[in-house]
């Protein structure tokens, strides 16, 4: 999917229509979206089963979880994003990216959304700040992008010699180009005039 396709997914599932009265629950619904292949993560899964545990929700007991996986598939995500909005859940928690809280983030103003990023969520339009996220959306990140130096370095180390550097990513993703962005400058900054090229075929 073309990134002007995502965008435009994006800025229309604020707008995609909500039945007038969604189905109740019994209990407190956890929505859970992931762009990840389910067969991929059960073990991210279970653990996020025993993390709720651990807080006293028990799945199937005082809670329900429910599940959503796009399959690596990122024009699946609006749709599954406004499904769990329908089912007026308590709570989203995101997973595989920033796109999945992203575009919850678009579904809905009102439902709290949890993200797990490995990007700025400042910088990405997530959160107003690291401080005060403000809305409805907060979450954690470990901000991997700032690593990309340190992963240069150990590049450096292994291959002395090297003067061009492939780095692969999803064009799809909105976090691709900024990535590739902290690259060439890590790179720039310890030899004279390295070339990064990026899985699309772009570089600097």
């Amino acid at each position: 999917m073309k990134r002007r396709d995502f965008i435009t997914l994006l800025g229309g599932a604020a707008v995609w229509p909500l039945p007038a009265r969604a189905e109740q629950s019994a209990i407190p619904i956890v929505g859970f979206l992931s762009t990840n292949q389910s067969a991929a993560v059960p073990q991210f899964t279970a653990a996020f089963r025993e993390g709720l545990a651990e807080a006293g929700f028990i799945d199937g007991k005082n809670v329900a979880i429910e599940f959503r996986f796009a399959e690596q598939r990122l024009e699946r995500v609006p749709a599954l994003a406004m499904d769990l909005v329908r089912r007026q859940v308590a709570v989203i928690f995101t997973a595989g990216g920033d796109v999945p809280a992203m575009v919850a983030k678009g579904a809905t103003s009102t439902i709290p959304i949890v993200f797990v990023t490995g990007f700025d969520p400042v910088k990405t339009g997530l959160v107003a700040s690291l401080n005060r996220p403000s809305g409805n959306v907060t979450g954690a990140t470990v901000i991997a992008s700032q690593l990309d130096a340190k992963r240069l370095e150990l590049i450096r180390e292994l291959a002395p010699r090297a003067r061009v550097i492939a780095m692969m990513a999803n064009p799809s993703n909105p976090n691709a180009e900024p990535d590739f962005a902290e690259a060439r400058l890590a790179a720039r900054a310890w030899t004279g005039n390295p070339h990064v090229v990026g899985r699309n075929g772009a570089g600097g």
